[in-house]
């Protein structure tokens, strides 16, 4: 049964906090870089008097997150950013032992999740923590007048960034945005490890299918999808990429992967699993092609990825088979969709590991405290965290793992700033 009050929480039970604590403990315990930040932030309080709307996956990895902001001083409402997403018990021990405002509940419905977007506005934010662009949408089209709260956002995702693009372009992003998801210790190491690895993890608890042998169509060849084929290479699958892109294209083929247009891919596919931050990559033509068994994923932030409205209004019945495993019948054959269609590594599993969460984080924390201590210097628009940060926030990677580089020597350096010497 949900509990709540009118202005703190709103989570499944509160009963589930002492396994979450422990699990929160777990992910705290490899997340050295963000660890370090929040020694310094509870010193220095680089956060005291600013509100924050954080919209994220709650998971552990984000509760030390929110931890961390909340040990520089930041007054915090937790909202979820996907309906699947939530571990209950994280959300009941982030409330009972911290105290914390969390508006979150593991198959939420969508009104329930509007609802809590509008809640995160309530607070009257300074800085919007977002993770596919909702709360500052939301902002913009229903809540203007609290647009004048804002000192800036942070955005977590590709999909997020797309959005955020769009509002710079039609004239209505009035403040700061960081990109966090441009920053390479984000999106070199989050992306492709992170989501490559937990999106499998996703497929394999949701189905307990063997990768090995099966034809896995990756559609997209960014980071995330990069990490995907990589991942479903390596567990023996024999994997086709789909693309829009010449060049990305290119690359998944200079990489050992076969490239086809999706109208073909369909035709031999197996297992097929979205990364584009598109909508219906997968769509009414394709399932009328598709291989009878055939198994659809998405690892994109939104579930319009494979349009389900469209397999639904097609399909001559449809029944749930196990966890976050439906199935569909089409003209007699069987199509089988994973998590209602949304984020699979989220929804059917944990998420990202934690050792690569905590640079992601690190960076989120970190461009929190960029745009409070440059209000009113940063101009409006989309725009990346000075890489002086994330470079620091490599070097602190390092030292956690107990590695070290070289450095420029006094002569290298030198050569590096002249011209003059060549051949």
């Amino acid at each position: 049964m949900t509990q709540m009050t009118k202005e703190k929480y709103e989570v499944k039970d509160l009963s589930l906090a002492k396994l979450g604590e422990d699990r929160i403990n777990w992910a705290s315990s490899q997340m050295t870089v963000l660890n370090s930040i929040k020694e310094r932030f509870q010193k220095e309080q680089p956060l005291k008097g600013i509100k924050i709307a954080a919209c994220c996956h709650v998971t552990t990895e984000t509760a030390v997150l929110a931890l961390t902001l909340k040990a520089g001083g930041a007054d915090c409402v937790l909202i979820a950013s996907n309906p699947l997403s939530t571990q209950d018990d994280v959300a009941a021990c982030l409330v009972k032992d911290h105290g914390m405002s969390v508006y979150a509940i593991k198959g939420e419905s969508t009104e329930t999740y509007k609802k809590h977007v509008n809640i995160a506005l309530d607070h009257e934010p300074n800085i919007i923590i977002d993770d596919g662009s909702d709360v500052v949408a939301t902002l913009f089209q229903e809540r203007k007048d609290l647009i004048k709260n804002i000192i800036g956002s942070t955005e977590e995702t590709t999909t997020g960034i797309v959005r955020l693009h769009a509002m710079e372009k039609d004239g209505v992003l009035t403040f700061p945005a960081i990109a966090v998801n441009d920053s390479y210790t984000k999106h070199m190491f989050d992306n492709r490890y992170g989501t490559g690895q937990s999106t499998l993890d996703g497929v394999i608890r949701a189905t307990n299918i063997l990768i090995s042998g099966k034809v896995v169509v990756v559609c997209g060849y960014g980071w995330c999808g990069k990490g995907v084929a990589k991942r479903a290479q390596g567990m023996g699958g024999r994997v086709v990429v789909t693309e829009i892109d010449p060049i990305k294209a290119l690359e998944a083929i200079m990489d050992g992967f076969q490239v086809l247009p999706i109208t073909e891919a369909v035709k031999i596919g197996d297992l097929f699993i979205t990364v584009t931050g598109n909508k219906s990559v997968i769509d009414k033509q394709h399932f009328e092609t598709m291989k009878d068994g055939a198994i659809l994923s998405n690892s994109g932030h939104f579930d319009l990825e494979i349009n389900l409205a469209a397999l639904t209004k097609m399909s001559q019945g449809r029944k749930i088979i196990r966890p976050f495993l439906e199935e569909f019948t089409v003209n007699n054959k069987k199509i089988y969709v994973l998590a209602e269609g949304r984020l699979v590594n989220l929804g059917a599993a944990e998420g990202h590991p934690a050792v690569v969460m905590d640079m992601s984080f690190a960076n989120q924390a970190l461009a929190a405290e960029h745009i409070a201590k440059n209000k009113g210097k940063l101009k409006p628009g989309v725009q990346t965290l000075p890489r002086e940060i994330d470079r620091e926030i490599a070097r602190l990677k390092l030292e956690s793992l107990n590695l070290k580089i070289d450095t420029l020597t006094k002569e290298q350096v030198d050569y590096l700033s002249a011209w003059k010497e060549g051949t």
